[in-house]
């Protein structure tokens, strides 16, 4: 019998009679209905199991009979020890789960501290005789440590929980899980111990990252550099963590933070010269002509970016031959918006996309670090979308570890006034992520909580977060007076050691290290940053990390060829419509799907989404793997995709795309959760650490892209120009005007196209079902290559269905993408043309159907030319058309969209450089200036729209053109 059951039989022989009786139906209820019972009792027989079974006529039920006033009296007795037996279970319960209130995590005392009576032995009733008399294992079974009794075991389990480490794991729901945490807490935590070279070692990491922020502070008087002085433990605990993951296998480490720290991260964790650092700072602008944070980078005739947004690589040897390539983003000061950027790259380095289907995943392959402000965590939305992604199959990573670098306040404002909860890490509940809480100033339990959080990652494959607990030495920058608004705050700061000191003296006091060692670290480590500086000074010296200019690329002058013979094109399209025997699509879908087995005979056309999947097609048997994602992208928002489809019997799923013979690299398509900001910037991410990979996002109507506004101002528009970071990413945004009301109508062309410059993106709005294709052709073929731009795809609606936007099947086996389309059957005389309407997208079909409706109409006065590629502008095309028309008397942009809106801002100038004003009139047709997109009745629509469309198509009076009207 183990000493446990030993302690515990001794436990319930003390117990006979009505008393035991009482247990054992209690014990029966349980077993039935655990819930039924009461939480004291749950707790007992969670722990402890059953007790005994007293048979009918044995002594003790017989005794109760003959002597009850005996048996009376004993029992009163054993009934109190059993009852304190389940307070000391509840008081043991509650030192796991509260402890972390009475914990010692704050450096400074300043207010993290709450009630700690609900780990307090008088709470339950209990006292130090009390506890003495009951075994250790009512309190902490399976203890480290040789205990006598209960109270022992409590005194030691509160030295756990309530240390410099504090633990928050009831929130997590898995048993196994909250076990394996709790276990870890209380035996490998407490026990870890490091070897004196470790400890050395340690030190060395902390004054490196110390001198280094005093060093800068002394050398560059005055210039921002968002220092972690206060969180310097943060350097020693990212570098544990990124040795701890690949020890254990991680090949690709990829970290995302913010401005705070990140100089010192570059320097100490992913090895960034400190010459590069100091060039840098020798090369910012004077401070006093920088207005504000950022708003001046590092400028060599492009754009650049400030030195504390830049990111960096670094690849580490891990064994013999493995090695493992460490990545820190690039990140603007929208502070959390690079974690879904992270998560990206991590997915995309574990994913293997060489064969047809989803791709082969590994999470043990890559892993990822983001660290957080605690102003940020709490109040940034896009830290909940990106939490949400750890257990979504499209999304997961396989566990991300989150760090805190917690100084207590953010910019002046201090945390009673950012956030509703008592720790700045509260969000991480709600998605069951271990918390860890550590003293910043206390390094030997940061390296453990480093060291437990990587092992839960690299087991459970899910999120572990630590709270890195420390203060600002500083204001928000080095030349801000913190003072003026944390008076009280900052008399403690500067009274207060810092942890390297602190640190040291520890080590000194325990005979580890002598002061002269601990001082020689610390001349090494200045020595080390003047020689640097010194070698810098004087000096010129080109940007370290970026010094490409973004090229002036323009895809239409490319000219790739995107056609596909038509046997190929057959051959795809009988594979696409098959299915296993046994699986029953949906009758009216199958219906639908049978009819493309026609499309591409002569004479017949080839409709929006089955032009989609056929250059889906192509481009995986061309070898280019493709990830789609969105919002119902399996079947689209407008039901004309589904490239995933459904057994109408079983609800299995089969994809043809992961069937085709011809397919010759993965296909990962993935319906996203309700999220923008977060899918995008990871499906970002994914392109930009995968460039050889066709990434698309589509919005599910393209008004809600500005949810996600951050990640294009910042990552998609200028990740070229201001960080040489390439990217093909794909945006579908669903727009054009069909009376659904303001947000179900506009992609907000105009900020698209209010954003380009620098030939950083393309815009287009296509019209017919073969544009789509070869664009997207075209697209892939620029695929991880100098001239990868994003693509911005004004994509249809009502058009996916019509008629006019489908395609015979030979522009798609002989054509080639147009940046401009004529109006077939306009423009046939030139010397007869008067008026050129120029437009995009959805009105050329508005436009067109008109025209169909009036064929009999004699309209040789006009021409008509669908402008598809918005940008970069076709100018040369354009040209060459206005040029046909000698007697050009107007040009006139048609658009649906309010005249503050759509393409005509941008496009007006650009028409006017290639038309002789003096001749030839520029105008504007379309709906006047508005605030709100677009009018939510649909008969106020139908008038306006037709009103546009009468408008083009009517002549002008000659006298009304002579007087200029």
């Amino acid at each position: 019998m183990s000493d446990h059951n030993e302690k515990m039989q001794g436990l319930w022989q003390q117990f006979f009679g009505p008393n035991l009786g009482y247990i054992q139906e209690q014990y029966d209820i349980y077993l039935q209905n655990a819930d039924a019972v009461s939480p004291q009792y749950r707790e007992l027989f969670a722990q402890y199991g059953a007790p005994p079974r007293i048979e009918e006529g044995t002594v003790a039920q017989k005794s109760s009979v003959e002597q009850p006033q005996t048996r009376g009296t004993s029992a009163v007795t054993d009934a109190s020890l059993l009852k304190k037996a389940i307070a000391a279970g509840q008081l043991a319960w509650n030192i796991r789960a509260f402890g972390h209130l009475a914990a010692d995590i704050d450096p400074l005392g300043l207010s993290f501290k709450a009630s700690s009576e609900m780990i307090e032995p008088s709470t339950y009733g209990l006292n130090e005789d009390d506890l003495k008399q009951l075994p250790p294992d009512c309190i902490w079974e399976d203890a480290p440590y040789a205990l006598n009794n209960a109270w022992e075991a409590a005194q030691k389990l509160r030295e756990v929980y309530t240390g410099p480490i504090a633990f928050e794991f009831g929130h997590v729901h898995a048993e196994a899980e909250r076990k394996w945490l709790n276990q870890r807490a209380e035996a490998v935590i407490p026990s870890t111990k490091l070897l004196s070279s470790e400890r050395e070692a340690l030190l060395r990491k902390l004054l490196e990252a110390e001198q280094f922020e005093d060093f800068l502070q002394r050398t560059f008087v005055g210039q921002k550099r968002f220092s972690a002085e206060g969180v310097e433990a943060l350097i020693p605990l990212a570098d544990e963590i990124v040795h701890e993951l690949t020890n254990d296998g991680a090949r690709h480490i990829a970290i995302g933070m913010a401005h705070r720290g990140r100089l010192n991260v570059l320097a100490h964790v992913l090895g960034k010269p400190y010459g590069n650092i100091f060039s840098e700072f020798h090369h910012s602008p004077n401070k006093n002509l920088i207005p504000s944070e950022g708003s001046i980078g590092i400028n060599y005739g492009w754009t650049g970016d400030v030195k504390y947004h830049l990111g960096a690589n670094r690849s580490i040897q891990s064994g013999e031959t493995a090695e493992t390539r460490i990545t820190l983003a690039n990140n603007p000061s929208h502070l959390e918006y690079v974690n879904p950027v992270v998560g990206g790259y991590a997915r995309a380095a574990q994913e293997d996309r060489s064969k047809p289907g989803y791709p082969v995943q590994n999470l043990d392959l890559a892993a990822s670090i983001v660290i957080h402000g605690d102003a940020a965590f709490s109040g940034e939305g896009i830290v909940a979308e990106t939490l949400n992604f750890n257990n979504l199959r499209g999304y997961t990573s396989g566990g991300t570890i989150h760090i805190i670098a917690n100084n207590r306040i953010g910019f002046t404002t201090e945390s009673h006034d950012s956030r509703s909860t008592h720790y700045a890490s509260d969000l991480a509940k709600g998605f069951e992520i271990p918390i860890v809480h550590v003293n910043a100033d206390e390094p030997e339990a940061v390296i453990a909580a480093a060291r437990m959080a990587s092992e839960y990652r690299t087991l459970f494959k899910k999120d572990f977060l630590i709270d890195l607990v420390g203060y600002r030495r500083y204001g928000h920058n080095e030349t801000d007076d913190p003072e003026t608004t944390q008076p009280l705050i900052y008399k403690k700061v500067r009274a207060h050691s810092t942890v390297s000191r602190l640190y040291a003296d520890k080590l000194i006091k325990e005979g580890h290290l002598s002061e002269d060692a601990a001082e020689q670290i610390k001349r090494d480590v200045q020595n080390k940053l003047k020689t640097a500086y010194d070698q810098v000074k004087g000096q010129e010296h080109k940007d370290s990390v970026h010094q490409s200019q973004p090229t002036a690329f323009n895809p239409s002058e490319a000219k790739p060829a995107t056609s596909v013979p038509m046997d190929k094109l057959r051959s795809i399209n009988k594979g696409l419509l098959k299915w296993p025997e046994t699986f029953k699509v949906y009758g009216k879908l199958q219906r639908i799907l049978e009819r493309r087995a026609d499309a591409l005979n002569d004479g017949e056309k080839v409709d929006w989404s089955h032009a989609e999947t056929l250059a889906f097609a192509t481009i995986l048997a061309d070898g280019t793997p493709m990830r789609l994602s969105g919002q119902d992208v399996e079947r689209a928002t407008f039901a004309h995709r589904n490239l995933v489809l459904h057994d109408s019997e079983t609800g299995d799923t089969f994809c043809p795309l992961h069937s085709l013979p011809e397919a010759n690299a993965s296909f990962a398509i993935h319906n996203s959760p309700l999220s923008e900001a977060g899918v995008l910037g990871l499906e970002y991410g994914y392109n930009v650490y995968a460039p050889e990979t066709m990434v698309i996002w589509e919005a599910q109507f393209g008004d809600f892209m500005n949810a996600a506004q951050v990640i294009i101002d910042q990552f998609i528009s200028a990740g070229q120009s201001k960080w040489s970071q390439r990217s093909g990413l794909v945006m579908l945004l669903p727009h054009g005007y069909e009376g659904q009301g303001p947000e179900h109508s506009s992609a907000r062309m105009e900020r698209f196209l209010q954003m380009s410059g620098e030939a950083n993106w393309t815009v287009a709005y296509l019209s017919s079902a073969a544009q789509y294709f070869h664009l997207l052709r075209r697209q892939a073929s620029i695929m991880n290559t100098k001239d990868a731009r994003p693509l911005i795809v004004m994509a249809p609606k009502s058009m996916i269905r019509n008629p006019l936007v489908a395609s015979p099947a030979n522009l798609l086996s002989e054509g080639s993408f147009q940046t401009v389309v004529e109006q077939p059957g306009l423009g046939l005389n030139p010397a007869r043309v008067e008026r050129l309407v120029l437009c995009t997208g959805k009105v050329a079909i508005d436009l067109a159907e008109e025209l169909n409706k009036s064929a009999d109409v004699n309209r040789d006065w006009l021409h008509i030319v669908r402008v598809e590629q918005l940008y970069p502008f076709p100018k040369h095309e354009l040209k060459a058309i206005v040029d046909r028309y000698p007697n050009l008397t107007e040009v006139l942009w048609v658009q649906e969209e309010p005249r503050n809106m759509g393409a005509w801002s941008y496009i007006e100038p650009r028409i006017r450089d290639i038309v002789e004003t003096s001749k030839t009139t520029v105008s504007y047709n379309g709906r006047p200036k508005r605030s709100s997109p677009a009018s939510g009745y649909q008969q106020i629509h139908a008038f306006e729209q037709q009103f546009i469309i009468n408008q083009t198509l009517v002549q002008k009076k000659k006298s009304a053109v002579k007087s200029g009207r």
